[in-house]
């Protein structure tokens, strides 16, 4: 492991956890491999592309190129090749196959998923981290930064980080949850929540139900806040 600082999160268990913070190397490794499959995927559409459009096996371009060479063998790898980070990153909330295939996630630095207005700042500022070549500047700033950032990573608030295989509960803020912010991500908490009811401390379950209900004092036991959560989250599914 490359990344020698941590991100200490207070999750909603109430135990503070620990997210070791991706150093040069993982981020290195995640990025090749993104790198790789943009570029087959991209070279992949253009080759076929190009033989249809040629109506052989032929992939140069036309000595006088029309609009349909443009739109349909031209633009499409340029898209693939210049969006894949910021449109896998905001699918899956900072985890492309690169990231997942070397066990880190892009959080926030408050250790939940960051935003989407984040993920597309720390991808526009990926044009200055690539200068002057090979993503220069990016890993000359991860390698003298203290939690191994790259300028993208200090304009959107976000770090890289070693993601446990089950870490959507214990990564989650609670001051998400005391915002009372029933979004997808919560709701995904919460229904994480539910299904790990059973093994978590009774006092810390507890609490967490009655700050994701606002409902600090009321005198439900253990099972009627089960219930209302089971009931919020089936109430929130509801087309």
């Amino acid at each position: 492991m490359d990344g020698q600082s941590g991100l200490v999160v207070d999750s909603v268990t109430g135990v503070d956890v620990a997210l070791p913070v991706a150093g040069p190397g993982a981020r290195s490794f995640a990025f090749l491999i993104d790198w790789h499959i943009r570029a087959i995927l991209s070279v992949a559409w253009y080759v076929v592309a190009a033989m249809q459009h040629n109506h052989g096996w032929n992939v140069m371009a036309p000595l006088n190129p029309d609009s349909a060479w443009f739109i349909l063998v031209v633009a499409p790898p340029a898209a693939i090749y210049f969006l894949y980070h910021p449109a896998w990153e905001v699918a899956t909330r900072g985890r492309t196959p690169g990231k997942r295939m070397a066990g880190v996630q892009i959080v926030s630095r408050d250790g939940g998923a960051p935003g989407i207005g984040a993920l597309l700042a720390r991808n526009v500022f990926r044009l200055i981290d690539s200068f002057p070549l090979a993503y220069a500047v990016g890993l000359f700033t991860t390698m003298v930064t203290r939690n191994h950032v790259r300028i993208g990573d200090l304009a959107a608030g976000t770090l890289l980080v070693y993601a446990p295989q089950d870490a959507q509960l214990l990564q989650y803020p609670a001051k998400r949850l005391e915002r009372n912010q029933l979004d997808a991500t919560t709701l995904e908490v919460v229904s994480d929540l539910l299904n790990r009811w059973d093994t978590l401390d009774p006092g810390a379950r507890e609490r967490i139900a009655r700050v994701v209900l606002a409902d600090p004092i009321s005198s439900d036991d253990d099972t009627a806040l089960r219930q209302r959560l089971q009931n919020l989250t089936a109430r929130e599914a509801r087309p």
